[in-house]
């Protein structure tokens, strides 16, 4: 069976749940990565309440959908992240920013991610993908100079304020799936392995693979994938492209606004980027990996609504399934 091809609903989150189901069934889709924000999907209920969870069914049903995975990166975001501001209030619900006390904040944001297994495996779903914030993002550029045991602390607290978390989501039966990302506690390839370190390579952490955000920092998104194969449990299709090498363009972004063409790099849409798609393609069969394939729409360039029916064609045209046994068996005898 061909793996499916989702759509993941964050980038859709001002749509009804339901229109957005519409939308993706209309283009051909497979089946959602709902977002846990919006109206798309509330863990709360979810965690509690059978009635609710019926409904998000019964809305997939109407459209013929499916839903593997599960996503809380806003929640996620603020476990671990120092500062907690502005920035966390404009993208939290109200009763997990409260009277905007960090330290509440971040507590808050860990016990709603403990619900947010319990929601998952309401619904069905094995894995929640996520980010997880971190204490020590702030430290990136290096100066002043940071001394070793300021990272010992923020890999510590990470461990600290997680472990608990991934108790949970070992007791139901759910995988996190940590998005390799800037900001995060893992956002490269030996970030990423310290963090499995602190953690002490802990069943219950795996990660979730998007190229983009490893090709405008040159990474190699192909080697990661052979590196980690035991840790993937999803994969997000999003592309980059690298808009350096003119003398004034840098990949640290320089503040500029979302799509801004002065930036150092952008998402576009699928396909038109720097992803070496085929080679990952092939790498994710190498491997096994047999998960959904969810598209995750942020080109500021071009219309969703032309965008996403179009990244679909272009991910079904690559997305090709591994050698039958049949024709392993012909090259053998």
């Amino acid at each position: 069976m061909a793996r499916p091809i989702t759509l993941f609903t964050g980038q859709w989150a001002d749509l009804p749940f339901e229109e957005v189901a519409r939308l993706a069934a209309d283009w051909g889709y497979d089946g959602l990565e709902i977002a846990c924000w919006g109206d798309h999907l509330d863990v709360r209920k979810a965690a509690e309440d059978d009635t609710y969870v019926q409904n998000r069914r019964d809305i997939l049903d109407k459209y013929n959908l499916k839903v593997w995975t599960i996503s809380n990166h806003l929640l996620g975001q603020a476990v671990c992240d120092d500062p907690i501001d502005q920035r966390h209030q404009a993208i939290l619900p109200a009763h997990i920013w409260g009277d905007g006390d960090a330290e509440g904040v971040r507590q808050r944001a860990a016990e709603e991610m403990q619900t947010t297994a319990r929601a998952a495996r309401a619904l069905g779903v094995d894995v929640v993908v996520g980010f997880t914030g971190s204490a020590i993002w702030k430290t990136v550029a290096m100066f002043p100079p940071v001394p070793p045991e300021m990272i010992d602390a923020g890999y510590a607290d990470f461990a600290d304020r997680w472990n608990p978390i991934l108790d949970v989501f070992d007791e139901v039966g759910v995988k996190f799936a940590h998005e390799v990302h800037p900001s995060e506690i893992a956002y490269d390839y030996w970030s990423t392995t310290r963090t499995l370190e602190a953690i002490g390579h802990r069943e219950a952490f795996g990660l979730n693979w998007d190229p983009s955000h490893f090709v405008w920092q040159d990474l190699d998104p192909v080697g990661f994938l052979w590196d980690f194969k035991d840790r993937i449990c999803h994969v997000d299709c999003k592309d980059a492209k690298r808009q350096v090498g003119n003398g004034r363009n840098g990949r640290m972004g320089s503040h500029l606004a979302w799509g801004d063409p002065r930036r150092g790099w952008d998402f576009v849409s699928t396909g038109h980027g720097d992803v070496p798609w085929e080679a990952c393609f092939r790498m994710l069969n190498t491997i096994g990996y047999d998960g959904p394939i969810s598209v995750e729409w942020e080109d500021a360039g071009m219309d969703r609504l032309v965008g996403a029916p179009e990244a679909l064609q272009f991910v079904k045209s690559l997305a090709f399934d591994p050698p039958s046994a049949s024709f392993d068996a012909a090259f053998s005898s």
